[in-house]
């Protein structure tokens, strides 16, 4: 760590750097831990020093540099993401978020204290990993290409934050919402949440509610949501698949309904256990704004929130362990023509990625997932019409194969 004498006092830009998901990634690879978080300390710290900044303090996977302008931050905050994306670790899913701050400070006994090093730790927990997040300030300063993302409302600071996305041709630019952060001023999406488990209902309801949504109702039965649907209007309807009386197929009767009745209003089931056939006929039938994920998911809360906003918005989610085991029964079909990494692709379109989130998950760059998909276009006989179109019908080609 940098002594306090050494560090700079007046307007500084401070950098946060921490590995997203640390503690499953400490569950996952156990010993192996330990070299994967001193290579990543060590990436941190040397792009943060060859850009002329100062380490102020490093706590587990987490580590505060100081810099004296904001386009040296930018700078090393780029450079780490592009040693992150290079290096070679032991598993895919080992990223970085970044959050960058401009603002007065003055070093004290332990560093630095103050507003603005919170502010700089909100930025950086809302970011995704490989994102570089900047305040306005930092953002107005860094001489390099951001995307404004709007502003947001952070816990603990006294005013909503302006926050700016740092991008860069080489580097992925297509994140989730922001994190543990809600959007101030732009159009909020409308959920009824359906379960005849209170605790879980409630559970749902405050996740969606602090991620900004807003829970216009709750229902216990099947009955219940269809009325709460057509009395709120809602954008999505997250629905349990057995609900009273008889814990069977309530809540697919109630989705179809919905969908006959009030086809504004897009449909999430989830389930206990895989129960795919009923189910996928309902999506075959209309793709659009249909989800379908097991209740183990909700406990992956950004993945959770996002598979809710992307169905609410006209998407589709599939949870990935359907996917897998549709995959393992798949008879004779088209998709043999497909290679391992093209189905790996579609798998993953049919969870409802953009090819911004393949790209992260498989560790492959935009344009070789952009040539993936094409070519599966080209393998499946879907002939060029809008991207967006021919996803769906990938995905029900693959679907219909299972």
């Amino acid at each position: 760590m940098t002594t306090v004498d050494a560090l700079p006092g007046g307007r500084v830009t401070f950098l946060l750097a921490d590995l997203e998901g640390s503690t499953k990634l400490a569950g996952r690879l156990g010993a192996s831990y330990e070299a994967v978080l001193e290579d990543a300390r060590r990436l941190i710290r040397r792009a943060v020093a060859e850009a002329g900044g100062r380490e102020v303090d490093c706590h587990g996977d987490e580590l505060l540099a100081v810099f004296t302008g904001a386009p040296a931050a930018a700078e090393a905050a780029l450079a780490l993401q592009r040693a992150f994306h290079a290096h070679g670790w032991p598993e895919p899913g080992v990223r970085v978020r970044v959050g960058v701050h401009t603002g007065d400070a003055t070093p004290s006994a332990t560093g630095y204290v103050g507003l603005e090093v919170h502010r700089t730790a909100r930025i950086a927990q809302s970011a995704h990993g490989g994102e570089i997040l900047l305040s306005a300030p930092a953002a107005a300063e860094a001489a390099a290409a951001v995307r404004d993302l709007g502003e947001y409302a952070f816990a603990g600071l006294p005013a909503p934050e302006r926050v700016f996305q740092l991008v860069a041709e080489d580097l992925p630019s297509e994140f989730p919402p922001l994190r543990h952060a809600r959007k101030t001023g732009g159009p909020t999406q409308r959920v009824v949440v359906a379960d005849d488990s209170v605790l879980l209902r409630e559970g749902v309801a405050r996740l969606l509610e602090d991620a900004g949504m807003e829970v216009v109702a709750q229902a216990g039965t099947a009955d219940e949501l269809v009325f709460r649907v057509l009395e709120h209007d809602p954008d999505v309807a997250i629905v349990d698949i057995r609900m009273p009386p008889t814990h069977t197929d309530e809540g697919i009767r109630a989705a179809e309904e919905i969908r006959e009745r009030h086809p504004r209003t897009t449909v999430l089931l989830l389930s206990q256990v895989i129960e795919a056939q009923r189910v996928l006929k309902l999506f075959q039938e209309a793709p659009e704004g249909f989800g379908y994920l097991l209740k183990d998911r909700v406990l992956e809360i950004d993945d959770f929130v996002e598979a809710v906003r992307r169905v609410a918005r006209g998407g589709t989610a599939i949870d990935p362990e359907v996917v897998a085991q549709l995959m393992g029964r798949r008879t004779a079909s088209p998709l043999d023509e497909l290679t391992e990494r093209e189905r790996d692709v579609l798998g993953l379109m049919a969870e409802g990625r953009t090819n911004q989130a393949i790209g992260r998950k498989l560790f492959l760059s935009p344009k070789t997932v952009e040539t993936h998909v094409k070519s599966i276009f080209l393998k499946l006989g879907l002939m060029p019409a809008a991207d967006d179109h021919r996803r769906v019908l990938a995905v029900l080609a693959f679907l219909r194969a299972r």
